[in-house]
């Protein structure tokens, strides 16, 4: 029972670390970090590290659609503790701007 325990808090270090990292990943158009504009839909830790990002972009014709996934991917893979990276493009639900966190609206000066 303690080493699940374990495995969930070291998996809750390295998705925290994971988040830090991609809160420092910009989208271009929009001065913005990916996370807070709402672009991470999901990160998903197995058991050996394995780390799985699902993720959309502003838009399908997004300018950075080749670039920016596989930035994310590289930057989450040099997580230490991580071992190994992939970025899952989803369109699905689609991005809107009701996505932002509340600290992106602010920045913006939606709110």
């Amino acid at each position: 029972m303690s080493d699940e325990k374990d495995s969930i808090i070291d998996k809750k270090k390295i998705e925290n670390k994971i988040i830090n990292v991609l809160k420092a990943i910009f989208d271009p158009e929009i001065p913005v970090d990916i996370y807070e504009l709402g672009l991470i839909y999901e990160i998903k830790i197995d058991d050996e590290f394995n780390t799985v990002i699902i993720m959309t972009l502003t838009s399908p014709n997004c300018p950075v659609a080749e670039s920016l996934p596989k930035e994310v991917e590289d930057k989450v893979g040099e997580v230490h503790g991580v071992e190994t990276s992939k970025v899952n493009i989803v369109f699905d639900p689609p991005w809107d701007k009701d996505m932002m966190s509340e600290e992106a609206k602010l920045d913006l000066g939606m709110i």
